[in-house]
């Protein structure tokens, strides 16, 4: 086999084997450092699209709302002065002009995956005695659940179908004491009020949702909230939610409505997302570079233990070049074999944490998807850096004289 092998992989691979013990201690510390970017690397993207996809489970990545009613300056009396005190409107609940219109032209863009209309608005749930204050949320079932993840968080009953019908949340059942089957009635503002029965009960694993959020059908709830054939909102669903900000200027410069994204709403939740991301990048930093020192440090000292044998092979022959290839090798060769050994190690970790983590009832606690580009990645790195840390001793021995290297 060694005769298909350049010189520089043979003599590197055998100061290697001579040095047995200072290479399994390299191998070792680069696969301990690999393992444990591999496992912080998908524990943290594990954890991040847990948290996005439970955000976006009752919250659309773009909602367009009609612009806001602003108060404009009057000019006062004779004097042509204009008012020195301006304040703001009230912002009354209405509906987007010609919505129909509006919801071709956005789900025209090749961006968007579904726009359902929505008409929401605040009233109170009442039962008996019980009095509850809550968000009166109309929808069109069918392209609302492409938006939102309403369906697959039923937990008893169904969906709202007909005009009568009324979803609520597990808090809001338990204040009011109803379940599927029972009715309540829903006010408004306005004095409207219609009996519901209640179809099915949600739980979106969010408390504030669960007690506050209730679904009925889209034109009871224009008849409630006072917005007969109009809608207060659309919501819009991306192929990208993190393309939702750029995708909502879109919107809103094309149709002239307030296009909000959930990045721009959830702008600290956002910030707490790059700081995670920060740490883990400086984990992974910290880490390669210990790897790096620990291979260079071996390297160094391999150099002087083998300062008579490389001026042996420069007497011979070898060129400065061939030297600094040997070290380079040798360098490359550890961190591609720790990086194979850190990568199981790695999922090891992952397979232990999956064991472990787990909520009450034994599903996990978040799911961790791991992409085999991760594992590609981390061997590559490992690699480069292995070489660029013998870059100094591989140097150091090119450049020994081949007679005093001899001499000792």
């Amino acid at each position: 086999m060694n005769r298909f092998l350049p010189f520089e992989a043979i003599a590197a691979f055998r100061f290697m084997r001579e040095g047995t013990a200072q290479t399994t201690l390299i191998v070792a510390g680069v696969a301990l450092g690999v393992g444990v970017i591999v496992f912080m690397s998908a524990l943290i993207a594990g954890l991040q699209s847990n948290i996005i996809r439970r955000t976006l489970n009752y919250m659309a990545p773009i909602v367009i709302v009609p612009p806001e009613q602003v108060a404009r300056p009057q000019r006062g009396g004779t004097s042509g002065l204009l008012a020195e005190n301006v304040q703001p409107r009230s912002q009354q609940l209405r509906s987007i002009d010609q919505w129909q219109k509006v919801r071709e032209q956005v789900a025209r863009l090749p961006s968007v995956v579904a726009v359902t209309p929505v008409v929401s608005g605040p009233g109170f749930a009442l039962r008996g005695d019980a009095n509850k204050a809550v968000t009166v949320t109309g929808i069109e079932p069918e392209s609302y659940v492409r938006v939102i993840g309403l369906e697959e968080k039923i937990i008893a009953g169904r969906l709202p179908a007909g005009a009568s019908d009324i979803v609520i949340g597990t808090e809001l059942s338990k204040d009011l004491g109803a379940g599927v089957g029972d009715k309540l009635r829903l006010t408004t503002a306005s004095g409207a009020a219609e009996t519901l029965n209640v179809v099915g009960l949600f739980d979106f694993g969010n408390k504030a949702v669960n007690e506050r959020n209730v679904y009925i059908g889209l034109r009871v709830a224009q008849n409630l909230l006072n917005l007969a054939g109009g809608v207060s909102s659309m919501e819009v669903k991306v192929h990208d939610p993190f393309e939702a900000e750029t995708i909502a200027q879109t919107i809103q410069s094309e149709t002239g409505l307030q296009a909000d994204s959930w990045i721009r709403t959830n702008a600290q939740f956002f910030t707490a997302m790059a700081a995670q991301s920060l740490s883990n990048t400086l984990i992974r930093f910290f880490v390669g570079l210990t790897a790096a020192l620990g291979i260079a440090s071996v390297l160094v000292v391999s150099v002087v233990q083998k300062s008579k044998e490389i001026g042996i092979l420069r007497a011979m022959g070898t060129s400065r070049a061939q030297v600094l290839r040997v070290f380079l090798v040798q360098g490359g060769v550890m961190g591609l074999i720790g990086s194979l050994f850190g990568c199981a190690l790695g999922w090891g970790f992952l397979a232990v944490w999956r064991g472990v983590a787990l909520n009450a009832d034994g599903t996990p606690l978040f799911i961790i998807e791991v992409e085999p580009e991760l594992f590609a990645l981390a061997a590559a790195g490992a690699t480069v850096v292995g070489i660029l840390a013998a870059v100094v001793p591989a140097r150091r021995a090119a450049r020994l004289d081949p007679a005093v290297a001899i001499r000792g």
